[in-house]
């Protein structure tokens, strides 16, 4: 068997989420270290290969085979298109691991309110497509833009709105934006290829690998709990603990 065939490639969001889904891999036990200016980061499983990749293109080499599983968010395989296979939602409370909300603003002051007052406007956004196909479900046709950053500075010289993502809503309030409606609720998913997924090495690898990154959030949403109760009110007790087995229960000897 090559060595093409041995092991997984893997995309890393670079980025926003680079430093969450880098400490992400390590509570899966994984020892990933992303250096300063390379794109293949390193990491002490020899069946892993590990390329660091925007999110705005992730899906899409996922699409192609050119990666076989990566995580990225909602909003980029939605604006994409592509083909891929959805395994997971990786929503964790984390910085950058939470929702994201992409929203359609405008300035305070502005006669745009609703989404149809923006009918033959200038919308600025870095997800166009998935701009297009809100307005088009809203029966809206616009003058679309795209942008390549500073979104939110560009109403109402540049842009009668924008769609821009935010996650506190502080940028738009800074720039005195007003919010027009929610376009999309995004949160960080894990993907794979449909034909790796074919591939019986590949499949059982991305399900451990999977099994272990859900495992790390789940284990960063419980705590464990520790209790002295009487032998009387053991099942009482037990009915309340929202546990997902039944617990350990040891007698103390008298």
């Amino acid at each position: 068997m090559s060595d093409q065939t041995t092991r997984l490639r893997v995309g890393i969001p670079k980025g926003s989420l680079q430093e969450t889904t880098r400490k992400l891999f390590a509570l899966a036990g994984f020892d990933l270290r992303i250096s300063g200016r390379s794109y293949y980061p390193n990491i002490d499983d020899p069946e892993l290969e590990c390329i660091l990749i925007r999110p705005q293109e992730m899906a899409r080499y996922v699409e192609l085979g050119v990666l076989d599983c990566a995580i990225t968010g909602l909003d980029w395989i939605l604006e994409t298109g592509a083909e891929v296979a959805e395994l997971a939602d990786l929503k964790a409370p984390w910085p950058n691991y939470g929702t994201v909300r992409w929203v359609m603003a405008s300035k305070e002051g502005s006669p745009f309110d609703r989404v149809e007052d923006l009918e033959g406007k200038r919308i600025a956004t870095e997800a166009v497509g998935m701009t297009e196909r809100f307005l088009k479900a809203h029966g809206v046709s616009a003058h679309m833009e795209f942008s390549w950053g500073a979104t939110e500075v560009k109403p109402p010289i540049l842009a009668d709105a924008i769609v821009d993502v935010s996650e506190t809503g502080s940028s738009l309030r800074a720039n005195n934006l007003k919010i027009m409606h929610v376009v999309l609720e995004s949160t960080p998913r894990f993907i794979a290829n449909h034909g790796a997924l074919k591939e019986d090495w590949k499949q059982a690898k991305i399900d451990r690998l999977l099994m272990l990154l859900k495992g790390a959030i789940a284990a960063a949403t419980r705590v464990t709990l520790a209790m002295n109760v009487p032998k009387g009110r053991v099942e009482e007790i037990v009915a309340l603990l929202p546990a997902l087995c039944t617990p350990t229960v040891s007698t103390l000897a008298d």
